[in-house]
């Protein structure tokens, strides 16, 4: 790789917004089952569960860490319920596969979301069978990022070194735990403001605005750089 990439040898990739495109939006879907699922649950109109979904996610980290704490929800009936939606508006990503597969060393997924929902999307998107490891909220215990104890957690179970690892993000603040335990740090900047929430240039390292030209480019740079 170009030499401020030579020591990585665990890349990591968060999953929503970073291995599809923020364009696809499929969060909005999960955003409407989660609040079907807090109006069920609290008996509320869909304006107030708006109200507290939002209020749980920036509070908690995640919308099912406010419920646990606040309505002691069961998580999986929860991942199971919000997660089934329609993943037609991905499509494959050959350029993607085929950059990350040519990544020295291993490759994880890291995610708070759980592992049936990402191996949906990463069979759509054509990335199946491409990561050594996946760390999912499940593997966590249910803490999210950004909260330290999950980034423990999948540091002892994966067995990296942080020091000579990468993870791609598109929320800022779950980019801080990650270079304060020595990652080099990526934010993909989707422009959303909840994204950007807490950024703060002294924990990224690269901004980039999407993944397939970064990844891409990393070996667009090392071939010029060796021919």
């Amino acid at each position: 790789m170009t030499p401020e990439f030579s020591h990585i040898d665990h890349w990591i990739f968060d999953l929503d917004n970073v291995l599809y495109p923020a364009e696809c939006n499929l969060f909005a879907l999960i955003d409407i089952k989660m609040g079907e699922y807090i109006a069920q649950t609290l008996d509320c109109d869909l304006a107030e569960a708006r109200t507290v979904q939002k209020d749980f996610f920036h509070d908690h980290g995640t919308t099912l860490a406010g419920l646990m704490h606040h309505h002691d929800t069961d998580p999986h009936d929860f991942l199971d319920f919000v997660h089934d939606i329609d993943m037609a508006r991905l499509s494959p990503a050959p350029l993607v596969r085929a950059a990350i597969a040519a990544l020295p060393g291993e490759k994880l997924v890291f995610t708070n979301a759980d592992a049936p929902y990402a191996n949906r999307v990463l069979e759509r998107r054509g990335l199946d069978g491409l990561f050594h490891q996946m760390h999912d909220i499940l593997d966590t215990k249910l803490v999210p990022k950004p909260e330290e104890a999950a980034y423990h957690s999948m540091i002892a179970t994966t067995g990296i070194d942080p020091t000579r690892a990468l993870f791609v993000e598109d929320m800022a603040r779950n980019l801080r735990p990650a270079k304060d335990l020595g990652m080099t740090t990526v934010w993909i900047n989707t422009g959303a403001e909840w994204a950007g929430r807490e950024h703060d240039p002294a924990y990224i390292d690269y901004e980039i605005t999407d993944l397939e030209s970064w990844v891409t480019g990393l070996h667009s740079a090392k071939e010029t750089i060796t021919s």
